[in-house]
């Protein structure tokens, strides 16, 4: 999803307070019901924000759902700063990858 890619953007070039912005947006997208909101989305938000224990959390939301996007925990770029971390490590190994 777009806002999820800016808001990453945003949050990686220092515009932290326009990556709030991102995750206000999918929050309120999330809450119209007009959109799904996957919460990988929200997590990569968060990796960008460098809030590893909210991106976490959230991938583990989108576990929880069954979120086809987790096929890409592997390769997704956007979330390279949690590679390092055991929970992630270990989300990946739940995810079967």
């Amino acid at each position: 999803m777009t806002l999820a890619a800016f808001g990453h953007l945003y949050a990686v070039t220092g515009q932290k307070g326009k990556a709030q912005q991102m995750l206000k947006d999918l929050t309120a997208l999330s809450r119209s019901g007009k959109s799904y909101v996957s919460p990988y989305y929200f997590a990569i938000v968060y990796a960008g924000l460098e809030e590893n224990d909210l991106a976490i959390e959230w991938l583990n939301k989108a576990y929880a759902e069954k979120s086809d996007y987790l096929v890409y925990l592997n390769v997704e770029p956007l979330l390279d700063s949690l590679r390092s971390d055991a929970r992630f490590a270990e989300l990946v190994h739940r995810v079967g990858l």
